[in-house]
């Protein structure tokens, strides 16, 4: 067997190729990793040449002057190109190339629903929402017009820019147009709500109305009513929903947590507020600074004074107290319990922490010690912050200016008016009541009466009392023409004024002797004057006021229901008679005497007969005494009977 067996495995080698030697081997193991690495390797990339359309897009950009960019481009760019180019001029806040490349795409008809929605939401961020009223308005395509997407943002632009009423007449312009709304308009309604007076009841009535359009409500949606519900102080309403949140499954986060605990500070309910931030705890969510600023507020409000310096603590310690606000709650709450030490000594650890103040801090101290008496430590606080600070707003200037005026500082008051005027800050009603008792104080009333014409011509509300205060001092300086003038702004405001004002209006006017503008006064307010003002006004009337106005004055005394004295007739009649050209309105007066069943009395009708002749025929002016005398006679005999 082994003999047979030894011919074949000698053949066999016969057959075999001799063994490679070590030099061809390692010849062919490096050709074979030089194939496979050139079949794994990819093959270089040629470097791409960017398409005409991106590269007009970038020059488009980089262009100082878009338009004419544009017009070089038109027939390269397509509508979502030049959209590219409309978002990156909102994002680098080109507002002025925004509006050009927009009103570009529009005469070129390179627009779609993408570029009015986002148009208008850059026009919402340049506080511009007049404009996109108009560009709205202008849309000629109905589908364009009630698209969805175009809809919010239009009307997001005009809530984030507080008009609201607009907003919600518009949204129901787009509705009878054919509007179908979606979750995201509810929510942009919903959240303009919260600066609404009746704005509860009109997110109601939202909510409702997305109900029916079988809308589902979602953790945004709830998120914007819980702060509604806070902001118009309905706690209880915001307790419902929060729960009914969570029944339907959407787990509440910091933001629903944050507007229920908002509520409960309203109301300085602080027993409901610790329970809810130990649920919020227990859900596995770690309070902001924003919660527990707010909860300070509600300790603060509450009166809980060592738990809000507790938390005050905590906030410090978690680096969420670097800015004034959590100081300036505390600081306020203390001031208002009526502990102006305590809040001193929390503001004076403030600045010696190095917080740095926007004047909010220092505005309630400075006013806080201004209410209490304290009016040098006032103005002296006032002083180190303007020596401190450049920047102001109108809060800290009403400050500032209140305690300057309590000093009678002069130079400090104009260095405040003169720094309003630097830095474009209109002032409000406080600014200018402040300035008014200021000038009613030093006893310059005539820059009393500038400020409070100043101050109607603004729109503002006036103060009637210190308004009525000036007004007489005017009358009193001399001045009854302005003091007539201030009668004037009040009456004419959206107001009703107290009746006594009429009466002192006319006083000063009577005493002045503009009888004319007394006149004005009476006709319309005769009803509101006293008998003894009106008898003062009459007599004066009818001695040296306008001649061809008696009869009207009479009738306007006789139409407040106050019975004219016969002394009142005498002195108009013998006005009458020493100007006989003006014989034909004593005739009128005399006939409406005896339809009003009034008549002379005789020294009066003596001097009417003594004097006929100048009034035409003799026996004209005896007719009508005559009548008077029979009308007379007979109301004294009903009233008899009666």
């Amino acid at each position: 067997m082994e003999a047979s067996s030894m011919p074949l495995l000698t053949a066999s080698r016969l057959l075999s190729p001799p063994p490679p030697t070590l030099t061809c081997l390692q010849r062919t193991v490096s050709l074979v990793r030089a194939a496979a690495q050139t079949l794994e390797a990819p093959e270089a990339p040629k470097p791409l040449r960017p398409s005409p359309r991106r590269s007009a897009v970038a020059e488009v950009k980089a262009s100082l002057d878009p338009v004419a960019a544009l017009n070089r481009f038109e027939d390269v760019l397509q509508t979502q190109d030049c959209n590219i180019i409309l978002r990156h001029c909102g994002d680098t806040r080109r507002w002025d190339d925004l509006s050009k490349v927009f009103e570009w795409m529009q005469e070129h008809e390179m627009t779609n629903a993408a570029s009015y929605s986002s148009y208008f939401k850059y026009l919402g961020l340049s506080r511009d929402p007049a404009r996109a009223l108009q560009v709205y308005g202008a849309i000629q395509d109905h589908t364009m017009r009630v698209h969805v997407s175009v809809c919010n943002s239009v009307l997001g632009c005009l809530v984030k820019n507080g008009k609201f009423d607009s907003s919600f007449k518009l949204y129901d312009e787009m509705i009878r147009e054919g509007l179908s709304p979606d979750p995201f308009t509810y929510s942009t309604l919903l959240s303009g709500c919260m600066k609404l007076k009746q704005g509860y009841t009109k997110a109601m009535g939202l909510i409702n109305e997305m109900k029916s359009r079988g809308l589902q409500m979602d953790s945004v949606i709830y998120g914007t009513l819980l702060a509604i519900c806070a902001s118009h102080n309905y706690f209880e309403e915001a307790e419902v929903y929060f729960q009914k949140m969570k029944d339907e499954g959407h787990s509440p986060n910091l933001f629903h947590y944050s507007s229920l605990l908002n509520a409960y500070s309203e109301n300085a309910d602080y027993g409901k507020a610790e329970m809810l931030m130990k649920d919020l705890r227990n859900s596995g969510l770690t309070p902001n600074k924003v919660m527990l600023t707010t909860l300070l507020k509600v300790y603060s409000k509450s009166g809980i004074f060592e738990k809000a310096k507790e938390l005050l603590t905590e906030l410090e310690a978690s680096g969420f107290a670097q800015d004034e606000m959590p100081y300036c709650i505390l600081i306020d709450g203390l001031v208002k319990g009526g502990k102006i030490q305590e809040a001193k000594m929390i503001f004076n650890e403030m600045k010696d922490k190095g917080v740095k103040s926007d004047g909010y801090a220092f505005s309630i101290m400075i006013s806080a010690l201004h209410r209490g008496g304290h009016h040098q430590e006032s103005k002296q606080l006032a002083k180190e912050f303007e020596d401190q600070n450049a920047s102001y707003d109108l809060v800290m200037l009403n400050a500032s200016l209140r305690t300057y005026c309590s000093t009678n500082d002069m130079e400090s008051v104009m260095r405040m008016l003169k720094k309003m005027d630097e830095l474009n800050i209109s002032p409000d009603n406080i600014t200018f009541n402040t300035l008014i008792r200021y000038f009613c104080n030093a006893k310059v009333y005539h820059l009393a009466y500038k400020t409070i014409e100043d101050m109607h011509a603004k729109g503002h509300q006036l103060n009637e009392e210190l308004c009525s205060h000036v007004m007489i001092q005017l009358g009193k300086a001399g001045f009854p023409s302005e003091a007539f003038s201030v009668y004037n702004m009040l009456r004419y405001s959206k107001r009703t004024v107290r009746k006594s004002l009429h009466e002192k209006a006319l006083g000063i006017l009577v005493s002045a002797e503009l009888l004319k503008d007394a006149y004005i006064v009476v006709k319309d307010n005769a009803e509101m004057i006293s008998p003894s003002s009106l008898e003062r006004f009459a007599r004066s009337f009818m001695v040296s006021g306008n001649i061809n106005l008696i009869n009207d004055v009479m009738k306007a005394l006789n139409r407040s229901g106050w019975r004219i004295s016969q002394d009142i007739f005498a002195r108009a009649i013998q006005r009458y008679i020493r100007k006989p050209d003006k014989k034909h309105l004593l005739l009128c007066l005399l006939d409406w005497m005896t339809g009003q069943g009034y008549s002379v009395d005789s020294s009066s009708r003596n001097l009417l007969l003594r004097n006929a002749q100048l009034f035409g025929p003799k026996q004209l002016v005896a007719e009508i005494l005559s009548k008077q005398q029979t009308a007379s006679r007979s109301k004294t005999i009903g009233q008899r009977h009666n």
